[in-house]
């Protein structure tokens, strides 16, 4: 399907790597609503499929769900974004950017502070952030990438093709929210240079010098990837909706449903292993409240 937006290939590595560097992780709220816990972390039964829609599911029943973000600080390459948190309409009108699906899915969002609002906290306009990593482009993922048209955004060649088909809003993809002139770069993962990291199949180093790393974690969308960052002492990883809470990645909980099943469990025992072989990085789930709220507000 066409669309207003003209990606072009990455050209690796991106401007601004410098041997050895570390990077700064801010985690970032812009957003939360109540949610069936049964679509995060499926249950049994017959009524199992009702239940993760929230039909039968009692408003003290639901749980908080957090939608989230990060900034990035790379003493070179500047301010990076991964995901860009919620538009400031949905705090007016939630179907102007969610869609009607996506409004209906995140009823009662209340809207904490926006993307930008969190990096004027910081002394940052919005304006000077040069590099924005999308995990996907899912509706809560995607919704604030109006907010920063001066940036280059990255995202998988598989994730994008599977955004703008046809039917891309039964998965999940609103297109408004990206369908802007803007700078987009795609990453194949399928390309041979496409390297391996650690535990993952598929890895690509985006500044070449080791301190943001992209990873293939399909199965959630067809072109999900995470995110790893190298820190002073330690790495994070910004696992997005590979796993929307800590007990998928320690307990193998899965969700309600995925794009394919077979893909999401393959990238979380990839997780999974690499969570087992490197004890003290800090891996953050996408949707979990619980965690979210025992994070620092900077990682170092």
């Amino acid at each position: 399907m066409s669309t207003a937006a003209e990606p072009r290939p990455a050209e690796l590595p991106l401007p601004g790597g410098s041997e050895g560097a570390t990077v700064k992780l801010h985690p970032l709220l812009s957003g939360v609503s109540p949610a069936p816990p049964a679509w995060f972390e499926r249950e049994e039964g017959r009524l199992a499929p009702l239940h993760a829609l929230g039909i039968g599911v009692s408003k003290d029943d639901r749980i908080e769900v957090p939608y989230v973000s990060f900034m990035v600080e790379h003493p070179s390459a500047g301010v990076i974004l991964i995901d860009t948190g919620m538009h400031p309409s949905v705090a007016v009108d939630p179907k102007q950017n969610l869609g009607r699906i996506g409004a209906r899915l995140a009823a009662g969002i209340e809207i904490e502070r926006t993307v930008p609002d969190r990096l004027r906290e910081r002394g940052i306009e919005h304006r000077d952030v040069g590099l924005v990593v999308m995990t996907h482009l899912h509706f809560d993922h995607a919704s604030g990438i109006a907010e920063f048209p001066e940036a280059t955004f990255v995202v998988s060649k598989q994730e994008w093709d599977a955004a703008t088909e046809p039917r891309g809003w039964a998965h999940g993809y609103v297109r408004r929210q990206f369908d802007h002139a803007f700078d987009y770069r795609l990453l194949d993962f399928e390309a041979r240079a496409v390297d391996s990291y650690a535990t993952f199949g598929r890895s690509i180093d985006l500044l070449g010098d080791g301190s943001i790393r992209v990873v293939f974690t399909p199965g959630h969308t067809l072109g999900h990837m995470a995110v790893v960052l190298r820190l002073r002492e330690r790495e994070a990883v910004v696992a997005g909706d590979a796993i929307y809470t800590r007990r998928t990645l320690t307990d193998g909980v899965l969700p309600a449903r995925a794009e394919d099943m077979h893909l999401f469990g393959r990238s979380l025992k990839e997780l999974q292993l690499y969570n087992d072989t490197h004890p003290d990085a800090l891996i953050i789930p996408g949707h979990d409240m619980e965690f979210w709220r025992g994070l620092e507000a900077v990682y170092e």
